[in-house]
């Protein structure tokens, strides 16, 4: 699978939609074993200013000499950059070998697109034996596919009322 093909095929698990519930992250964190326990969290939430806060987290961590990964949502210029290691994209054919990895895991559980990408996160930074990952929260809520992992530290920024119609 090349990364043109690994993209359309995280795109197409949009098609289900959000799912409520945590089950399915923690049913394929625990078949990989665990790789979100393996290096400290800094978990960040909010509906204004999370990406900065992140992205300055991260520069402070990696300044002070911490291997570090930033997972954001969403993207902004390619989809790679929502994977940033020590300031650097995942490569390409990296994705698109740990897209082919996880596919079928992905759908014997049924992983929602944003599930997958966060597995995917957490497996990256735990084969590159990260110090530290400053993690993004997604749409938020108790149900957030990142609220799996037991964050070192949480953050949370600015909170508004947008996506009342999913969070209540």
């Amino acid at each position: 699978m090349n990364y043109t093909e690994a993209v359309s095929y995280i795109h197409s698990l949009g098609r289900f939609g959000s799912q409520l519930g945590l089950e399915r992250m923690q049913a394929a964190l625990a078949r990989l074993g665990h790789p979100e326990r393996q290096y400290k969290v800094l978990h960040v939430a909010g509906t204004n200013g999370k990406g900065s806060t992140s992205a300055m987290l991260a520069s402070v961590l990696r300044a002070a000499g911490y291997k570090t990964g930033l997972y954001t949502s969403p993207y902004i210029d390619s989809f790679t950059d929502r994977f940033g290691l020590d300031g650097a994209d995942i490569g390409q054919e990296a994705l698109a070998r740990m897209v082919t990895e996880l596919m079928p895991l992905a759908d014997e559980l049924g992983l929602t697109q944003f599930e997958f990408i966060t597995v995917l996160a957490f497996l990256y930074y735990a084969q590159s034996q990260v110090d530290v990952v400053v993690l993004e929260v997604g749409l938020g809520g108790r149900f957030d596919a990142t609220n799996v992992v037991v964050p070192d530290i949480s953050l949370i920024t600015n909170i508004g009322f947008d996506h009342m119609e999913v969070l209540g």
